[in-house]
């Protein structure tokens, strides 16, 4: 059984607000990508990497990937119109290449502190029941706005109830492959904000919960980037290589 990654980079990144897309600004002279890389490439467990790419940056993406010794990555696929689209153009690129119970992790190019631990325990819950999603308790009170007043509430979602989810996320091959075909046939769960998971339970499928981590923080804008900087000067010690 093997583990492929499939880094998803396939977005323009335009609340950033840049020029050019989020996973490709520098940081600390290393493009954003590269750190997600890198942390997939340390990893014992990962045997190989595709990247779906935002088209017009793929030879970018390769050439980053051969500076940095990215050796596991084995394939860089263009991006989709959506989200939905990217992700399944990098698991469709796997036909033919894999075996049915590989497990598959599927993860954001701009989240490039991924902790190793979390990628571990993804990996070993996916292997145990199929599939398995990044998940932290809710830890804020939750309120739903009213419907005839929006600048009102009298509903609360117990917060003990909830979990946050992220990437990585991991399933197996044949279960993910079946369901992107349907979900495209179908029509569900592939537009708007919808990713693999609420695909995967709006087609039927239990999901299972992994560990997460505070620090794997999505850099949507300039000011994830800045907290982002952050953890790497408090962390570097410890992580960075």
């Amino acid at each position: 059984m093997s583990n492929i990654a499939i880094i998803i980079a396939g977005g323009s990144g335009s609340r950033m607000g840049q020029d050019i897309p989020k996973q490709f600004i520098n940081v600390y002279d290393k493009p954003v990508l590269v750190y997600t890389l890198e942390s997939f490439q340390r990893h014992p467990e990962i045997d190989d990497i595709v990247l779906v790419c935002i088209e017009g940056w793929i030879e970018v993406a390769r050439a980053y990937a051969k500076q940095f010794n990215i050796t596991k990555l084995k394939n860089i696929v263009p991006g989709g119109a959506t989200g939905q689209e990217s992700i399944r153009n990098g698991v469709y690129s796997l036909k033919g290449n894999v075996h049915d119970d590989d497990i598959i992790v599927i993860h954001d190019g701009i989240r490039p502190l991924v902790d190793s631990s979390v990628l571990s325990d993804v990996l070993r819950v996916a292997r145990n029941n199929g599939n398995a999603v990044t998940s932290l308790p809710y830890n804020e009170q939750i309120f739903v706005i009213d419907k005839e007043d929006e600048s009102t509430t009298h509903t609360f979602i117990p917060r003990e109830t909830l979990r946050r989810v992220s990437t990585p996320q991991a399933y197996r091959f044949d279960l993910l492959r079946d369901a992107y075909e349907e979900a495209f046939e179908k029509e569900i769960g592939i537009y708007g904000s919808h990713y693999t998971n609420t695909m995967m339970v709006e087609l039927g499928h239990q999901l299972y919960f992994a560990a997460g981590s505070d620090k794997n923080i999505k850099l949507t804008t300039k000011d994830d980037l800045e907290m982002f900087k952050a953890y790497l000067n408090t962390d570097k010690d410890t992580w960075l290589k």
